[in-house]
């Protein structure tokens, strides 16, 4: 029995990705404008990691009322608290602001959470994160993003040109900042998950933009007659069975983590998801076109020594 191979693109495709390069990145500006204005106007929904304040993980004997949890907290007076359902549902996550009078008032209203639900429950987990560690995280992280660019940038320097170096910051910058416009807008809590998030869709994003240039780069110097548009046309539809099977695959796995792993990662799926998408795009729409505004194809001069194989 013959075995048919999975085709999720056809062979020898010919889409014009450059006519639509200069919408796609007046729309991509666009997105960005939004997305600084809405950080900077409604800033992050920073959970306790960030702002500071306390987490209780507990686990009830039964299948916990998540009303009547919620009811017992809010009469306490502790300001802002969350209860969330992860895993197994009797485990309940309660998470609180941080409270004026310094670490005496915040251990006052542990105790007050624990007296408020008594005996009956476990408890599994008790953090406090001050504000002072909580701003030593917030440095920390974006430095960790901004030196993931700035090492990006080197190293596609050193592999490539400068023209692919800007490229590439300019694809994985757009990600970064439309990631964060996401969470401006939806309000879903940033902690220190989604900065390793970040982090893995750079890296993600990074991957599927360094195959692209690679075959720009070898079509550079096989074909001498093309302008750098169709040249980029052609090797980004040689590329895309690959990056459509690659994006599909991850994106299935991730499918699977976002619905069946739980509370506790679904804001990291969810946020990888959004990289996946938004990073084939972006190797597609943002890092190739830049290359022609930039005048790569001079790139491809010092090979003209070469004898071209482009067919007649």
């Amino acid at each position: 029995m013959a075995i048919i191979p999975l085709k999720l693109v056809p062979e020898n495709t010919h889409i014009h990705f450059m006519r639509y390069a200069r919408a796609a990145i007046i729309a991509s500006t666009i997105a960005i404008l939004v997305s600084l204005a809405g950080a900077f106007l409604w800033g992050l929904n920073f959970g306790i990691d960030f702002k500071g304040g306390t987490l209780i993980e507990i686990r009830t004997p039964e299948k916990a009322d998540i009303a009547a949890l919620r009811k017992k907290i809010g009469e306490l007076g502790l300001g802002s608290f969350e209860l969330q359902e992860f895993g197994d549902p009797r485990d309940i996550l309660i998470r609180f602001e941080t409270q004026k009078g310094g670490e005496k008032a915040q251990q006052n209203a542990i105790n007050k959470v624990k007296q408020a639900l008594g005996d009956s429950v476990e408890y599994r987990r008790v953090e406090v994160v001050g504000p002072k560690v909580s701003g030593e995280l917030t440095r920390s992280g974006l430095i960790a993003v901004l030196t993931a660019l700035l090492g990006v940038m080197i190293y596609i320097w050193f592999r490539f040109e400068w023209q692919f170096a800007l490229g590439a910051v300019a694809s994985l910058t757009h990600d970064v900042l439309l990631t964060i416009g996401l969470f401006a807008f939806t309000r879903m809590e940033f902690n220190l998950s989604i900065i390793a998030a970040i982090l893995t869709i750079v890296g993600y994003s990074l991957n599927d933009t360094v195959v692209v240039y690679d075959r720009i780069r070898e079509n550079m110097r096989r074909y001498k007659k093309k302008s750098l548009a169709e040249l980029i046309d052609l090797s980004l539809n040689e590329m895309l069975s690959r990056t459509v099977l690659t994006s599909v695959s991850t994106a299935l796995a991730l499918l699977a983590l976002y619905f069946l792993g739980g509370e506790v990662i679904r804001g990291f799926t969810f946020t990888m998801l959004w990289g996946v998408f938004i990073g084939t795009y972006s190797s597609i729409f943002i890092a190739a076109p830049i290359l022609i505004w930039l005048g790569a194809r001079l790139f491809a001069a010092e090979d003209k020594a070469r004898p071209s194989t482009e067919t007649p």
